[in-house]
C-alpha cells in the first residue's frame, strides 16, 4: 500500500504522495464523483486541522489562516479571485520561509485546500501534503497507521459533504453554481488513461 511512499522517502522527495499513490486511489475515485461545492466544503473543513497544528507551533504566522478565510469568502462570492489567489500564494510562500519541512507541508496543504475553490484538481493536494507532514513528523517506521487513519477520515468527511453541502443552502459565487461543468479531477484522470 505504501511502496511508492517508501521509494520517495529513500529518495528524500519533498512530497511523499501523488495522484499515483496506491493508498489514495479510493479517495481520488470519490473526489471524481463530487460537485465542485462539495469538494470546497470538504477541503476547507479538513484543512482546519492542518491550520490548528500549524498555528500551535507558529502562532505568529498568519498567512495560512488568512488563506482559508479569503478562499471561503471567494467561494461565497464576497471577494474576487485576485485577493484569494494572493492569499493562496502567500500560504505557499510561508511554507518555504519557515524552513520546517513537516510544517511547511501543512502550509502547502492549506494552500491547496484554498485553491480548490478555483479548480477541483487542487483538492487532492490537501491529502498529498498533509500526509507528507504526518510521515515527516512520525518518521518512516511509525507513519502507516496514522496515514491510514487520516485517509479514512478524508473519505468519511467527503461522504459527509457529498450529502450535506447543498442541504445547507449556503451562498455561493456564481461560477460555483453551474453543475453542468464536469469534475476536472475526473477529466484529468480520463486524459491520463488515454496517454497510457
Amino acid at each position: 500500500m505504501f511502496s511508492d511512499v517508501e521509494i520517495k522517502i529513500k529518495r528524500k522527495n519533498k512530497i511523499l504522495f501523488s495522484r499515483d499513490s496506491q493508498c489514495l486511489q479510493e479517495l481520488i475515485k470519490l473526489i471524481q464523483l463530487q460537485n465542485h461545492r462539495a469538494l470546497i466544503m470538504w477541503a476547507l473543513d479538513c484543512s482546519k486541522r492542518c491550520l490548528e497544528q500549524f498555528e500551535a507551533k507558529y502562532p505568529y504566522e498568519k498567512r495560512p489562516g488568512i488563506c482559508l478565510v479569503l478562499c471561503e469568502a471567494w467561494a461565497r462570492g464576497k471577494i474576487k479571485m485576485s485577493a484569494a489567489k494572493r492569499a493562496i500564494l502567500d500560504s505557499h510562500a510561508a511554507a518555504k520561509e519557515i524552513n520546517d519541512e513537516a510544517y511547511g507541508a501543512l502550509c502547502h496543504a492549506i494552500g491547496h485546500a484554498g485553491a480548490t475553490v478555483h479548480v477541483e484538481t487542487h483538492a487532492i493536494g490537501l491529502p498529498m501534503y498533509e500526509l507528507t507532514a504526518i510521515v515527516l513528523k512520525c518518521g518512516k517506521e511509525n507513519y502507516s497507521k496514522l496515514v491510514r487513519d487520516k485517509i479514512d477520515y478524508y473519505y468519511d468527511r467527503l461522504l459527509y459533504w457529498q450529502e450535506e453541502t447543498d442541504k445547507l443552502k449556503l451562498e455561493w459565487a456564481d461560477f460555483l453554481l453551474d453543475d453542468t461543468k464536469p469534475n476536472k479531477e475526473k477529466l484529468l484522470s480520463e486524459k491520463q488513461k488515454l496517454k497510457e
